[in-house]
């Protein structure tokens, strides 16, 4: 039996992973949770074998959620819940430790077989996503040591600031509350060592003339 815990704000959403997950013989769902804080807590207590995660939630998101749980749990088999099928969802997935990510609107028999799959330790990344990876992280090595410090959501909004986004709209971009992009905001200034965010869009964009990004 594999057991299965289920990460979303929307109960309706929960709700319906469950219930079709429930239907399976070799699945079981054995907790739920709405909140990054939630998760954290009862994934511990219920020690799931797959959990199936939000990209966007009220207090964070599935992303650095999913960095945490790996880290606490490397067992635990991680899928991402996105609405967008793009390399960036697939990047970002890896970069977490994710075995992969999930489209919102699949049927429900994918879900049910991706969950299966990531269960029985296969990965659901393309391999050559996760080989750009590999040699992102290989050349972030070499980089502006503030630059990397940055985790991968910071850099993502760093790079919208750089294009001119509000915080409002790097939310829409990026799936994410606006407050949550502002702690990035806050976050990645003061790793950069600045204190307005122009700043850190002409830091941005010297580094694209110089071909870093």
């Amino acid at each position: 039996m594999t057991r299965v815990f289920l990460v979303d704000d929307h109960e309706i959403v929960r709700r319906g992973v469950a219930q079709l997950l429930d239907r399976e013989h070799d699945l079981e769902v054995v907790g739920e949770a709405g909140t990054v804080v939630q998760a954290l807590a009862r994934i511990e207590a219920t020690r799931p074998d797959v959990a199936v995660l939000d990209m966007r939630l009220p207090d964070g998101d599935g992303i650095d959620l999913c960095r945490e749980l790996r880290s606490r749990h490397p067992e635990l088999a991680c899928l991402i819940l996105t609405a967008y099928d793009d390399d960036q969802a697939a990047m970002s997935a890896v970069l977490a430790g994710a075995a992969g990510y999930v489209l919102k609107n699949v049927r429900g028999t994918t879900i049910v077989e991706d969950v299966r799959k990531v269960a029985a330790g296969r990965s659901l990344i393309d391999r050559s996503i996760a080989t750009r990876v590999s040699q992102q992280a290989t050349s972030d090595e070499h980089d502006d040591p503030r630059f990397s410090a940055l985790n991968l959501r910071e850099r993502q909004v760093l790079a919208l600031i750089a294009d001119g986004l509000t915080n409002r709209q790097i939310g829409e971009q990026l799936g994410l509350a606006e407050k949550t992009v502002k702690n990035y905001v806050s976050g990645l200034l003061s790793k950069l060592g600045f204190e307005r965010r122009t700043q850190a869009a002409v830091y941005q964009m010297e580094r694209r003339a110089h071909g870093d990004d």
